[in-house]
This record gives C-alpha cells, structure tokens and sequence, in this order.
C-alpha cells in the first residue's frame, strides 16, 4: 500500500493533522517540540461520491472506498541532516514513504509555542527543504563514487547514474530541490533508482485557526505560501484546521456538517487533503459491484488491466483473460448493468488495457 508521510517543524500541528486524517488518538499532539519519536501509521479511506448510487444499482448497502496510509513522521529542525534533533533518524522515516504532505503553521497562537519564535511559513519551508537537500547532496556524492567505479568496468547502468548525477549536484548546491530539475522520461527512471528526499512527489498543508475557514486565501501567509511553493517547487497547497478536524472526527457525520455551516466553511479540510493526498501519490479508482458489495479500489495511473486485476488479488492477475468494462457515467446514465450491456456500453478489453479512473470492470479470469 502506498503511504503519504506528514511532515514540518516541530509544533505545526502534523499530529493533529494525522488524528484527524485517521479519526483516531494514535498521534501524541502536544505543546512541546518531539512528542513524536516513532512514526504513527494510520489507513484513510478516500471520499467518493460514486459509491453510493454504484450500490444502489448492485442492491447492496455494504460500501468499501479505496483506502492508503498516511505516516506521521516526527518534526525536524535546522541541522536535521547532520543529526541535530534527531534528524537523521526522522530523515530516515522519510526516505520509506511515497510522497510528502508538509504542514506549515498558517495562524498566530501566543498559547502555541513556535520552535522558530514568530510564525513565518515561508522560512519554515525552506528549512525544512534545505535539510532535504542536503541529506540528498550527501547520498548523491555516495552514488556518485560507488557509480563512477562500475562505470570504469563497462557498467551501461552506472554510466546511466553518472550522467544524471553530473547534472543533479549543481542543481542541488544551488538549493534546488531534485524534483524541480527538468527531466526526460528515461532520466526520471534514473532519478528514481537514486531515491533521494527532495524528489518525492510534494504538497503544502497550510494550517489555519478556524476564523480563517470561511475565506482562507484572506489569509496573508495562505497567499504566500500558495505563490511561493508554485513558483519554486511547482507545488500544490490545500487549506486545513487541524484541531477542528480533530474535533470534528469525534462527531457523526450530521453534526460535523451542522458545526462546518455555522462558522461559515464550505467542506471538510480532510477530504479536500486526502484526495489531493491521493492524486499526488499518482493513484486512481476503478471500482466493482454486486450483490456483496460497491467498492473502490485504488490503482496507479498507467497500469494495465491485468496489474488492476492483481489489485484485487493476485490469482486474478495470474489467471486473467479479459476485463469487462463500462465507465462510471454509462452505467449510471444505463440505470442498471442489464441496461447497460444493452445499450451496447460494456466492452471487452484484453492486456494492453491502460485503465481509467472511474472504470466499473468485472474481470475474467482461470485459476
């Protein structure tokens, strides 16, 4: 299962994020700097509007939404790449997951203390890109000595790592991030096997107090933030309050939705993170029903229909013959799959299939 790990200062509110993203207590979310040590992993389901009329035409109440990990990776500091704060530690928890949700403290709280004395996000960016770039310049410097030695002995690999590598640390030194350096397809492969911090996939969670919810782009660090992470790590942002969702997370799903229309917010800050969360990590939905159950299964975007298969398990994938298809909109425009077959909207595709997010398949397979 791929994994978006939750990271910033230490005091931004990543714990309190994490809890309302789980709907749990799993993260300690207190007023001091590393309350986390160990990573806390947790499962979120992924909204989906499609679902429930899916189940109405299966005759089914039982709904299962796609799902991934988030991982609350404890707060680093200035000096992280050389140990400070048990950095190295915290830099290594990083390098595990697939893509990064860093949260940047957007409100003012004399009652919250900030490691860095007055709330500035965009310097408290680039702190925490510096010392992802330089954990990278340490391993790119390690690769490069360890390539340039098997590309002496003819080595097509290395020479590949080489050239990469040769255009990476320049653009690194000036403080780039790896994932802003323009590459062809072949070098992202290349760039890929080297798995370094600033290359993963990226995305700002701006936290803000809930006065701020009604019109958060009023807010001025917002702004900044959003301007900033576009035009140096051509980024996205989402708007969040952390405590409030965490609050939220306690209610059910009526009184959430009360509380979110008298102060004046449109949604859910977790649904709108988590989908984006979910598009970062580069995944999509196709989905499945019947009498048992309307699911969504999560799939990366590229894979072909007998990898989609596999999502589901691996005998499908094994045995797989052919994938019975109608898009999501067809099918509910048919009213019924019965409908739908007659109106000529399933297709029968084999292999080369690249699946499509919203895809309703049933897949044929022999064991």
């Amino acid at each position: 299962m791929l994994c978006a790990g939750i990271v910033g200062l230490p005091n931004v509110g990543k714990s309190t994020l994490f809890n309302a993203l789980t709907r749990s207590r799993k993260a300690d979310a207190a007023n001091y700097p590393f309350c986390t040590i160990e990573p806390n992993v947790g499962v979120v389901q992924v909204p989906d509007s499609r679902l429930e009329p899916l189940a109405k035409i299966g005759k089914t109440t039982t709904l299962i939404p796609a799902a991934f990990e988030f991982v609350d990776i404890a707060g680093l500091v200035a000096g992280a790449s050389e140990g400070e704060g048990l950095g190295n530690r915290f830099l290594s928890h990083i390098r595990e997951v697939d893509a990064i949700v860093q949260v940047v403290r957007c409100f003012e709280d004399k009652d919250v203390v900030h490691l860095m004395g007055a709330v500035d996000p965009i310097r408290d960016i680039e702190t925490i890109t510096t010392e992802l770039i330089l954990a990278d310049l340490q391993s790119v410097d390690n690769q490069h000595r360890k390539n340039t030695k098997k590309a002496r002995g003819g080595d097509k690999e290395a020479e590949e790592s080489l050239a990469l590598l040769d255009r990476l640390l320049p653009h690194l030194n000036e403080m780039n991030p790896a994932s802003t350096l323009s590459l062809s397809d072949d070098e992202r492969v290349v760039l890929n096997r080297a798995c370094l911090l600033s290359s993963k996939p990226i995305l700002y969670a701006c936290n803000v107090s809930d006065e701020d919810l009604e019109d958060p782009h009023a807010n001025p660090f917002v702004a900044k933030v959003d301007q900033y992470v576009k035009e140096r790590h051509n980024a996205g942002t989402c708007v969040i309050c952390g405590k409030l969702e965490e609050d939220l997370a306690e209610l059910n799903e009526e009184e959430a939705l009360e509380y979110l229309r008298e102060i004046g917010a449109k949604g859910s800050g977790v649904d709108e993170l988590i989908r984006a969360a979910y598009d970062l990590l580069g995944l999509a939905t196709f989905l499945t029903v019947g009498e048992m159950e309307a699911r969504a299964w999560p799939f990366q975007e590229g894979m072909k229909a007998p990898q989609c298969a596999g999502v589901i398990h691996t005998d499908f994938e094994k045995g797989f013959i052919k994938a019975e298809v109608v898009s999501y909109k067809d099918l509910i425009a048919a009213g019924s799959i019965a409908e739908a077959r007659q109106a000529g909207k399933y297709r029968l595709e084999g292999k080369d299939y690249l699946f499509k997010d919203g895809d309703v398949v049933l897949f044929r397979f022999n064991v």
